[in-house]
């Protein structure tokens, strides 16, 4: 069968990597992609343009589409592929607001009695600011919309918070406001169809650009999986109390999910509350989980959508993923840096934004490479990673030095 992959980061590169592997699969193409996508096809059609993706499938004659980016599912690429009898894996354009907006998927958790923060949504600056001036620091303020993971200001001051409202509102906006949950933060994904839940392994993001989570939230620096502190019944609660009525809400406002669902989950003195939804896989989360999946995704995928789960069967090693980012991100990219790769790395390697310019390998984003390593413990796994990151040598990279090194609290 035929593969086409859609986004062009390092989470498109690991499902491209793992698509490779199934014996089902032919052919795989990626759109965009990037240089470092050795395992498929690039096409030369950007992530955005629904209706070029849709009149290439049908040219092709593409078996499955697999959709990575938010932005994609937002902009309604799985209604237009359906449309056309296409076979996409991926949320509607209305159910993907779960994720597309924030004040939806929070008033769908309170209609729900799904656990999460108190809130409130305002659209309007003052009553935001006179709501604030209510709240107890250290809060929450999270922009609607998609943001790539960096909408979100944990405001630890007064001021901290009223920045990011008057950064909000300098243009006509929504935000949420919301309570600031302590404890144990952690990302649940599950292949999901409509009420078919197929839960994968646990990982747990970095989201701060810094060590020892400080400065601000990135779309991530990196993931460690599995994360011993979830066992499999704080697992049962996850699905239970989130991810369930969560879909029985989608279903029954006429709006089913099929996908992946990522739950950011927070195990407080209360037990787990829902941080936030997303409606794809996660990256950098994909790089530390599906390194680590034995079954055959496209077979998963498949059986799904024909309505049957399939018994997930994993290595037990640990996996860390270092995120390599330009100078200046989350604020800014550096595009054009020269970046040497070593052909002995003994890691997985996944693109996230690179480019090939006069045979020179260059960055192209702001988060540029994640670098994988496994190991019988977290900390064989971490030390492996930054072993094979510091042999990557580029002036104009950074990354955290901590990622796997402690099990983060407090997180968001």
């Amino acid at each position: 069968m035929k593969v086409l992959i859609v986004g062009k980061g390092g989470r498109e590169h690991v499902l491209a990597w793992k698509t490779a592997q199934s014996p089902l699969v032919k052919e795989i193409f990626i759109a965009p992609g990037n240089i470092g996508m050795t395992e498929g096809s690039l096409v030369d059609i950007n992530d955005d343009d629904v209706q070029g993706l849709a009149e290439f499938a049908e040219k092709e004659k593409i078996d499955l589409t697999i959709v990575g980016p938010e932005s994609s599912l937002a902009l309604g690429i799985v209604d237009e592929f359906e449309k056309r009898n296409l076979k996409i894996f991926g949320p509607n354009k209305l159910a993907a607001q779960i994720e597309s907006s924030k004040d939806f998927a929070k008033k769908m958790m309170k209609k729900y009695d799904i656990p999460t923060s108190e809130f409130q949504s305002f659209d309007d600056k003052k009553e935001a600011i006179d709501y604030l001036n209510t709240r107890t620091i250290p809060i929450v303020i999270k922009e609607d919309g998609l943001r790539a993971g960096k909408g979100v200001t944990v405001a630890f001051t007064k001021k901290e918070a009223l920045e990011a409202l008057e950064q909000i509102f300098s243009i006509p906006n929504k935000v949420v406001i919301e309570e600031y949950l302590e404890g144990f933060e952690f990302s649940l994904i599950a292949i999901v169809h409509e009420d078919i839940i197929i839960p994968l392994e646990v990982a747990q993001d970095h989201k701060r650009v810094f060590d020892n989570d400080e400065g601000p939230n990135t779309g991530g620096m990196g993931v460690y999986s599995p994360v011993d502190k979830i066992d499999q019944s704080i697992v049962q609660d996850t699905i239970d109390q989130i991810m369930k009525p969560m879909l029985i809400g989608m279903k029954a406002e006429g709006m089913p999910f099929k996908g992946f669902l990522f739950a950011g989950v927070m195990l407080t003195n209360q037990g787990v509350k829902t941080i936030e939804f997303n409606a794809r896989f996660g990256d950098p989360e994909a790089e530390g989980i599906l390194p680590r999946m034995k079954t055959d995704l496209i077979e998963v995928i498949l059986n799904i959508l024909d309505n049957k789960t399939t018994l997930l069967t994993w290595d037990d090693r640990y996996t860390v993923a270092v995120v390599m980012a330009s100078e200046n991100y989350p604020q800014s990219s550096t595009i054009g840096a020269p970046i040497k790769i070593p052909n002995d790395l003994d890691a997985l390697l996944f693109h996230m934004g690179t480019k090939m310019e006069n045979g020179v390998l260059q960055s192209n984003g702001g988060r540029v490479l994640s670098v994988v390593s496994y190991g019988t413990t977290l900390e064989e796994a971490k030390q492996k990673a930054y072993d094979n990151v510091k042999q990557i040598k580029s002036e104009k990279l950074f990354y955290r030095n901590d990622i796997g090194s402690k099990m983060c609290d407090n997180s968001k």
